[in-house]
């Protein structure tokens, strides 16, 4: 924390304009030793959150014992005073031409000025340590920075405005607030009664209790918009799996043929469908087949299938069902996936009844007609889609998700200590054992705002975040 750092903080890749940051103590006066105004003057860093236009210089050459001041690119520097800035240090950002050789000189200047380089994520590490964001609030960073979709970003930016953080340290502050007046009440009994106490401590038990639940119970919907929905299409050979596919996400990925048992492996593509992300596997055509290499295409189909959150079934309803029909129907059924069975081809006579289909499923699952080759009917399918996974089943629980494990984690131990005090409320045990699990759930909240955790846990979580942020 005592070193001042700096990285490229744009892709390194052709821009307009590229970034590079530089925090810490020494910020400023790195800066004043390679940026000149346009006149030639020292820049000016009296005030904070300004702008400055002028010149990159590379002074660290020597010719004939003297050094060469060689101008490197024309750029803006932003400067921004402690504590009022990301890291919550003196911070430094350079707006340069965004060459990518270009951002490589500058910021090997700002390094022979002085600087270090920055590790992956140690900027938002220095912000979480300087206590300009909590723990919660760093992972939402680099959601925001993978999010795959608008549901996905709006989760992550609701947890980075600190949603999550809000409640959790409402949770904490109850709990200690009832911890310190239970330890109060023992140490005084003659001036602090406990008489009546039991009956608030139940009732701010079951109000985190609930509260915490809900927040556990959002993680699955957290995953699912961070992660998007893993999609598996299953059929028999030309039952129109690839076609459809191919009009999904609006290219020619899969290759389409007359010729049955084309696809003979797994082939994902993911496409954005309604602001989520469709995470979609084709499958090897499902049939009885001597072709060793189509029997390991199959059952690389089942098993994707059955690690799916959906299984898309495409039927061709133009022809009877048939044997491979049936291993799939038992498949459905034996498996416990939300399923959409599309009657494919639908644009020729029908074969398939739709009602003995329907009885033939043991659990529900919507039935559509479809004609991937005129994509007639994907509109209704994606609706269907979205409705199935983000109408009735997610509760948005005022714009709050959990998409973390490790939050997840810290959250249902909190709920397993809670539900203790509760069970030492109903046993009518003596108050010194609730403070035990009190505590217990205090700490364990404060695991999810990073107010408990340890060094190794703070150094893997930044770890993995990109170089520059």
């Amino acid at each position: 924390m005592r070193e001042t750092i700096a990285a490229i903080a744009t892709g390194l890749t052709e821009s307009g304009i590229g970034i590079v940051r530089i925090s810490g103590s020494e910020s400023y006066e790195i800066i004043s030793r390679i940026f000149r105004t346009k006149s030639g003057k020292n820049i000016d860093l009296g005030e904070s959150h300004r702008v400055h236009y002028g010149f990159i210089h590379n002074v660290s050459r020597e010719t004939s014992g003297e050094k060469e001041d060689e101008i490197i690119d024309e750029v803006l520097v932003i400067n921004m005073k402690a504590p009022r800035s990301y890291t919550g240090e003196d911070t430094i950002e350079i707006d340069c031409h965004g060459g990518v050789l270009m951002m490589k000189k500058i910021y090997e200047a700002v390094l022979e000025a002085g600087a270090r380089p920055a590790e992956p994520g140690e900027f938002t590490k220095r912000a979480f340590l300087n206590g300009r964001i909590d723990l919660s609030q760093a992972e939402a960073v680099i959601d925001i920075i993978n999010a795959k979709n608008n549901r996905a970003l709006k989760a992550s930016v609701s947890q980075l405005k600190g949603n999550i953080s809000e409640k959790i340290r409402s949770f904490r502050n109850l709990l200690l607030e009832d911890t310190a007046y239970i330890e109060a009440a023992l140490d005084d009994p003659e001036h602090i009664s406990l008489e009546g106490f039991s009956e608030k401590l139940d009732a701010d038990t079951d109000k985190i209790l609930e509260a915490t639940k809900k927040l556990i119970d959002s993680s699955e919907n957290g995953k699912l918009i961070r992660e998007g929905i893993d999609t598996v299409i299953l059929g028999k050979p030309n039952a129109g799996k690839s076609s459809l596919l191919n009009v999904l996400i609006g290219e020619e990925r899969a290759i389409v043929t007359d010729i049955a048992g084309t696809t003979r492996d797994t082939l994902e593509a993911g496409f954005n469908l309604s602001g989520i992300t469709l995470n979609i596997t084709d499958t090897a055509g499902i049939r009885d087949t001597e072709d060793k290499v189509e029997k390991i295409g199959i059952e690389r189909a089942l098993k994707a299938a059955s690690e799916a959150d959906l299984i898309i079934y495409v039927a061709d309803s133009s022809v009877d069902l048939d044997e491979s029909d049936i291993r799939i129907i038992d498949f459905i059924n034996a498996n416990d996936k939300k399923t959409i069975v599309l009657l494919n081809k639908s644009d020729l006579e029908p074969k398939i009844d739709e009602n003995k289909l329907s009885s033939m499923l043991k659990r529900d699952a919507v039935i559509l007609p479809l004609s991937a080759k005129l994509a007639v009917g994907i509109e209704r399918l994606e609706k269907t889609i979205v409705d199935m996974f983000y109408s009735g089943d997610i509760n948005y629980n005022d714009e709050i998700f959990l998409t973390s494990e490790r939050q997840k984690a810290a959250l249902i131990n909190a709920l397993n200590a809670l539900k203790n005090v509760r069970s030492s409320l109903e046993a009518g045990m003596s108050e010194d054992f609730f403070t035990i699990d009190l505590m217990q759930a205090y700490e364990e909240f404060g695991y999810v705002i990073g107010e408990e955790v340890g060094e190794d846990l703070v150094d893997e979580i930044f770890s993995k975040f990109c170089m520059g942020k």
